[in-house]
Order: C-alpha cells, then sequence, then structure tokens
C-alpha cells in the first residue's frame, strides 16, 4: 500500500520577529527561490533581507495570524484531514518544505509505516522550480538520508486538471458578489526563472504579450500554465475574456518579474471603468500571508483608494479536498496497475 506525503510552502512557528527570522533564512536561502551563487545569497539573506525584513514581515503576520495559529499551516492541516478519512486505506502525512512538520519528518513517519511507495503532492498547481522542483528535490534528497528503499511518485503539477478547476471555479461561485471584473492574481517569479526566457527575453511563441497556450517545448513554463488555469476557470465560470484578467503579485527588487503587476494592474482595471472588483489567488490552494495580507489588505486599500467601489477577495480553496482525492486516487491506481 502507498503513502502519501502532502506538503505545502510552510510557515513561521509565531509570527514573532525571532520565528519570522528563522523562516525568511530557510525560506530564502534556497537556490531555486533566490537564483544566485551561494555566497552572495548567503550575504544578501543573512545580513541583509533576514534581519531588516523580519520585522516587517512579523507585523504582516501578525495581522493575519488565527487564534489557534497560522493560516497555512490550519488550512493545510484541514485539508490533509480530509484526505486521511477519504483514503482511509492509505498512510496521509503533511509536510512543509520550510519549517516544520519538515519532509524529513514527514519520509520518516512514511518509513516507520512501512510504505515503500510514496506518492508526493506539493500543493502547487502551476509547476515552479521554486515551488514544485525544490520540493522533489528536497524529497528526493531526504530520502536518500532516511529511506533509500522508498519509492517516490511525484505529482507535478495539476495546473488544469478537471477536479482542480471544478474546486476553484465551486470557490469562486460560493464567495463572490456581484462584480464587474474576476482579477485572477498568481504569485509573482524573476522572468529569468522561467524555462522560455533567455537574457531577460521571451523565446516562446506567445513572446511577452501573450501567453496562448502551454508551448511543447517548455511544458514546464509557470507563466503558461498559471494562463491555462485562468482559461479554464473562465470557461468554468462562463465569463467572456472581457470580464477577467491575469496579473502577478508579490515581486521583490528591481529585477524583472512576470507582468503585469497586480499592483499596477488594479490602477488600470479602474481607468478602465470596473467599479467593483472580485480578486482569487489560484496559484495558492491555502489562505497565507500572501493572499490574506497582501491581497485583502494592501491591494483591496489600493484598488478603494484609486476610485474603486467594492472589493471582495475570494478565499483559497483551503480545505476542501475533492481535488486532492481524485488527484491522488488516480496515481494510486496507475501505481496498482503497474
Amino acid at each position: 500500500m502507498a503513502g502519501i506525503l502532502i506538503v505545502n510552502l510552510g510557515t513561521p512557528d509565531n509570527p514573532q520577529p525571532p520565528a519570522v527570522r528563522r523562516y525568511l533564512r530557510e525560506f530564502l536561502f534556497d537556490p531555486e527561490v533566490i537564483d544566485i551563487p551561494t555566497i552572495p545569497r548567503w550575504i544578501l539573506v543573512n545580513l541583509i533581507i533576514a534581519p531588516f525584513r523580519a520585522f516587517k514581515s512579523a507585523r504582516a503576520y501578525q495581522k493575519i495570524w488565527y487564534p489557534e495559529g497560522s493560516p497555512l499551516l490550519i488550512h493545510t492541516e484541514a485539508l490533509v484531514d480530509n484526505v486521511r478519512e477519504a483514503l482511509n486505506d492509505h498512510t496521509v502525512v503533511m509536510a512543509m518544505r520550510y519549517g516544520s512538520p519538515s519532509i524529513e519528518q514527514g519520509l520518516t513517519t512514511l518509513a516507520k509505516a512501512g510504505e515503500t511507495d510514496i506518492v508526493v503532492l506539493p500543493l502547487y498547481p502551476q509547476y515552479a522550480g521554486a515551488t514544485t522542483r525544490t520540493v522533489i528535490n528536497k524529497v528526493i534528497e531526504m530520502q536518500e538520508k532516511v529511506a533509500p528503499n522508498l519509492r517516490i511518485h511525484n505529482i507535478e503539477s495539476f495546473f488544469d486538471t478537471p477536479s482542480y478547476i471544478s474546486s476553484l471555479a465551486k470557490t469562486v461561485q460560493q464567495h463572490q458578489t456581484d462584480y464587474d471584473h474576476l482579477l485572477m492574481s498568481y504569485h509573482g517569479l524573476p522572468i529569468r526563472q522561467l524555462p522560455c526566457v533567455e537574457n531577460n527575453t521571451y523565446v516562446c511563441k506567445g513572446g511577452e504579450s501573450s501567453c496562448p497556450g502551454v508551448d511543447s517545448e517548455f511544458p514546464n513554463c509557470y507563466r503558461s500554465h498559471c494562463y491555462a488555469t485562468s482559461r479554464a476557470l473562465a470557461k468554468a465560470l462562463s465569463l467572456e475574456d472581457c470580464q477577467y484578467s491575469v496579473s502577478f503579485q508579490s515581486r521583490l527588487g528591481n529585477i524583472p518579474w512576470i507582468q503585469p503587476y497586480t499592483s499596477d494592474h488594479i490602477h488600470t482595471l479602474v481607468e478602465q471603468g470596473v467599479k467593483r472588483l472580485a480578486v482569487v489567488c489560484p496559484a495558492f490552494i491555502s489562505d497565507c500571508l500572501e493572499t490574506l495580507e497582501e491581497i485583502n489588505m494592501e491591494i483591496r486599500a489600493d484598488f478603494l483608494e484609486a476610485g474603486g467601489e467594492h472589493f471582495e477577495y475570494i478565499p483559497c480553496i483551503n480545505e476542501e479536498a475533492s481535488w486532492a482525492i481524485d488527484l491522488l486516487t488516480d496515481k494510486l491506481s496507475t501505481l496498482a496497475a503497474t
């Protein structure tokens, strides 16, 4: 019987500066996240970003922290509990890429349970090096350390799978009010981290201005996955092209990131006459700092200050587990047949 490891990004243990600093150091020192040589990365993370950003980030976490703990942790635990209940013939374990519980702890638990095959589900619908690949790399590293005989089977992306799109659409329909426009805001990436970019120039068929589909030459392009998710979600919601748009949030520094930027795009929407805006964040399965503080607080305030009249934040899928159960069931069935 195969075990299941469900992995999310991670969270500080508490919203105080020391815990946030520890989390930032682990997170940002990952070479998949900040892709510069080791020594400059160490200096940047440990001497510049973590010491100074910890206080600002701690204040942000304090704004969104639930009484029972971290929002991302609470929602992920609930999701995993629902998967565990549905797939009760399998050992289902939660892990975080950064922080606790660790991937090492998760694999150790599964190995002690006698599992020989492990299905890994990173909670990132769209593939990226800084999200999915770093989870897979860490799983391989820890598997070799704690249980070399484990066989790992990864679910690498699910950006347009029917079960995920259906769950996403239902979430939008359950929470939406009457809006002029639906904005689908995704976490951003430096464009140099996209496989379709060379020397900060897009070399794919769509180029910089459009992303018409997943290019067979670059099947794991994060940007194309985001647009594919958006088209599928718009179709599920029966939206015309003019009724929704795509943007990217959370950029850092002065290097080029995927555009349009959410912080700029909302002003464009106001200029185009959008007064009632709904925002959904399809790159996130669980509500977290980037959705609850950045979107539902900062972007909300900016939109209303710019002239918007109503802002509706649509929560993430969170503990709704039908999509994950379907994905895992399909993967487990494939393993059983081999």
